[in-house]
């Protein structure tokens, strides 16, 4: 199969990548490629004209879309930069899946929902995001909806890994530049390793197989890892990995906050746990531990450091 990742320098696509080329011969872009990035060939994804151009060369049987601008705060004030990745690309990558015959899998977020509900969010929940962010992917969603072409979306939430931009890694980060953190304990979630979302991606694919025509099952999914917890639990659990890994030589001082102690431009949902039930009853997906997933993260971090 030849397939298309977007995003491929990301947390997502990094562990989306070795996955794929089991799959097929991939060709990666992204905006940005990190120094030691040999495969991924920087491209422009704002500019639509030019992707385009760039699919009608590669002509890709797969578009795996993994690219996002997931900046929450500052796409309060660079709304067009959100909308143009988080909406139109999408949208002009499901209309040339629709045009060309091919598949598309792309990635969506909790921040559709406005976290109101007091139990898990299935997919045909009402969405009603708080924030541009939000509000930018639930426009992709439906760009890829209206398109008609074969799609399979994933709603994930929080996402973790060892590289990148991520919870994981600010707070190892802040354990060992102070003495004691403030972490807001009234955000409710489930937190998910980019790994297992990789796994689960590739495992859809091998249901959808060689026969796509023969597939029932397209459209919105939930997937994330089994564990709800507040950011304050997530830093808990974090933190005494890491003690016991290795990474960290004490524990911080760790005080409870609410919401409002930490001013932010971007409005939180308080709850986005997602319901998987569905995920796991069509195609037989159980969603990983996130004590072992976490615990996982960490020692492979610390692998790493050893070397």
């Amino acid at each position: 199969m030849n397939i298309l990742l977007t995003g491929s320098s990301g947390q997502l696509g990094q562990e989306l990548l070795p996955r794929l080329q089991a799959l097929g011969t991939v060709t990666c872009v992204d905006q940005v490629a990190r120094d030691d990035d040999k495969v991924t060939q920087r491209h422009d994804l704002s500019d639509l004209n030019r992707v385009e151009i760039f699919l009608n060369r590669t002509q890709p049987e797969l578009i795996v879309n993994a690219a996002a601008y997931t900046a929450v705060d500052r796409a309060e004030t660079e709304s067009e930069a959100a909308l143009r990745i988080n909406a139109e690309l999408p949208g002009c990558l499901a209309r040339w899946t629709a045009r060309n015959d091919a598949l598309l899998l792309h990635y969506s977020t909790d921040y559709v929902f406005s976290g109101e509900a007091r139990e898990p969010y299935r997919e045909d929940a009402r969405t009603g995001p708080l924030n541009l962010y939000g509000e930018s992917k639930l426009a992709g969603e439906r760009a890829i909806t209206a398109s008609g072409c074969r799609h399979l979306v994933l709603r994930t939430s929080w996402v973790y890994s060892g590289h990148g931009n991520n919870f994981v890694l600010t707070m190892l980060r802040l354990a060992r530049e102070r003495p004691s953190l403030s972490i807001v304990s009234d955000q409710t979630g489930c937190p998910t390793w980019a790994r297992n979302l990789a796994r689960v991606s590739s495992s859809l694919l091998e249901q959808v197989g060689r026969q796509p025509a023969a597939f029932r099952h397209w459209g919105i999914w939930h997937y994330c890892d089994n564990g709800v917890v507040s950011w304050f639990d997530f830093a808990v659990a974090i933190f005494e990995t890491a003690l016991e890994a290795g990474l960290l030589n004490r524990l911080p001082d760790m005080t409870a906050v609410p919401t409002e102690a930490f001013p932010q431009a971007a409005t939180r949902p308080l709850y986005s746990v997602l319901d998987t039930s569905a995920i796991r009853e069509t195609f037989g997906i159980e969603p990983a531990s996130l004590q072992a997933s976490l615990r996982a993260c960490i020692g492979e971090m610390n692998h790493h450091d050893e070397q």
